[in-house]
């Protein structure tokens, strides 16, 4: 048993409990800081465009950089942290993020800039890969461990609608460097916090399961998974349709090769229990559709309703404010009484209902009645579907086995993201295309395209609903 399961499984003091709180603070503001980097960057995309010169398909490649190393390293890192220790792998990851930000932060060019994200990406994975083991290790005890996923969900999923106010902010008084550069003393800080206040963790030792031609196999599958996701439109149906197949090639060997080493990097045993599995399919519908609304969402009240970087990042602002308020106010206490399975199905409803309502959105349509309903709606489902999921997916996995399962589930809901915006977004621009060639107007276009990714991402909704109810219902 690691330090840090054995010290909090004691009853703790005022200081120890003192002390696992203050290191989920500090776990919190790293998650925070990766999570804010992937949202922020879209507002200011525009802006890295003029000041760099990007060609469209290049600027594709401001986030792709960070997502292709982000999701594909997530199993290998959590991996990595059960045996040198998560603590160790956490703060190398902090450390390795922080550093990166700078140089995407002074970036005059577009290699420059496209390689530091890609070390972000390495560096986000190393730190976000075992967070969620090191929260199950600080709280064993359920209640609390319920509370302290309220907690790490609602800065994560506040995060994230936060990042879209913070990036037009600072693009437009500051300049886009600055949506880089701010990682600087956040990461500084956190880094220090974490070597002080977080307890130290012995990991059980490179030499005993670091699976090398495993790894290699994983994260090779992994990041050509997500670049097939998220260069899909860029390229033509025979390259994507061959790198697919290699990418599932990749998989099967991998599979394979675990199912027969001696210290396999993940092992399959995980996939046994209905609930790490179901849940993992479940996150990658549910993040699919949060993405969609996000990103879409944005382009809608900025292409359609005539909205600023800055408006847009304000208008969003209510979705942040309402999930940190659910999730820390309500959703530990209403899994605590109604049980992750329920929680987690009305929170699937609430989100399958306010992409209903946005999936009307019209092109003369206005804030008030026709975003802000949904929102909130959203920002409701997601409150109480996020840390429900959270709890369930970690459930089903052993303690030995909570780096990788933490690892699983960050990789999923990278791809799901990666998944959901592709899937939208090639969608409403094929659909806008197919009207202007037909004569119509371009704000009606470009509207009728966004319903039609809103109405896709209604059936993601609707599917990850099914999906729970039928496959995470706990059995006697």
């Amino acid at each position: 048993m690691s330090t840090t399961t054995g010290a909090s499984a004691r009853v703790a003091s005022p200081h120890r409990t003192y002390s696992r709180w203050a290191s989920l603070a500090v776990l919190c503001a790293g998650t925070l800081m990766t999570i804010l980097d992937g949202n922020i960057v879209t507002v200011a995309m525009p802006a890295i465009q003029s000041d760099l010169g990007f060609s469209g398909p290049g600027l594709a490649w401001v986030v792709n950089a960070y997502l292709i190393p982000f999701g594909g390293l997530l199993l290998l890192a959590g991996r990595l942290g059960d045996l040198v220790g998560r603590k160790r792998m956490f703060a190398a990851g902090l450390a390795v993020f922080t550093a990166a930000s700078v140089l995407c932060g002074v970036a005059t060019g577009q290699g420059v800039l496209v390689a530091a994200r890609a070390v972000q990406g390495v560096g986000g994975a190393m730190a976000s890969a075992v967070v969620l083991g090191m929260l199950v290790a600080l709280f064993p005890e359920p209640r609390e461990q319920t509370r302290a996923i309220a907690v790490f969900s609602a800065v994560g999923a506040a995060g994230g609608a936060l990042g879209t106010f913070l990036g037009g902010a600072l693009t437009q008084v500051l300049g886009w460097h600055w949506i880089f550069l701010i990682n600087l003393p956040i990461g500084v800080a956190a880094l220090i916090a974490a070597v002080r206040v977080v307890a130290p963790e012995d990991g059980a030792g490179l030499g005993r399961g670091a699976d090398y031609p495993g790894a290699a196999l994983v994260t090779g599958a992994l990041m050509l998974t997500v670049y097939v996701i998220v260069g899909a439109g860029d390229r033509g149906p025979t390259a994507t349709l061959l790198s697919a197949v290699l990418a599932a090639a990749l998989f099967v060997a991998f599979a394979l090769r675990q199912a027969r080493a001696a210290r396999p990097l993940l092992r399959l045993r995980l996939f046994r229990s209905r609930l790490v599995t179901g849940a993992n399919a479940v996150q990658i519908l549910m993040i699919g559709t949060m993405y969609g609304f996000q990103f879409i969402g944005a382009l809608y009240l900025q292409r359609v309703l005539g909205y600023s970087e800055l408006a847009t990042g304000t208008a969003f602002l209510p979705a942040p404010v309402a999930i940190g308020v659910l999730m820390l106010g309500l959703s530990a206490r209403t899994i605590g009484r109604f049980g992750a399975y329920r929680v987690l199905l009305a929170g699937l409803v609430l989100i399958t209902a306010g992409m209903a309502l946005l999936s009307r959105a019209p092109a003369d349509g206005s804030y008030l009645p026709d975003v802000l309903p949904p929102l909130l709606l959203l920002a409701a489902g997601f409150a109480a579907a996020m840390p429900a999921l959270t709890g369930l997916a970690m459930s089903g996995a052993r303690e030995e086995d909570a780096g990788a399962a933490s690892g699983l589930f960050n990789t999923t809901q990278v791809v799901g993201g990666s998944l959901g915006l592709a899937a939208l977004s090639t969608l409403a621009a094929s659909r806008t295309e197919g009207l202007l060639r037909r004569g119509a107007g371009l704000l009606p276009a470009t509207a009728d395209g966004y319903r039609l990714a809103f109405m896709v991402a209604t059936g993601f909704a609707l599917a990850a609903l099914v999906l729970a109810a039928g496959v995470l219902r706990r059995r006697t």
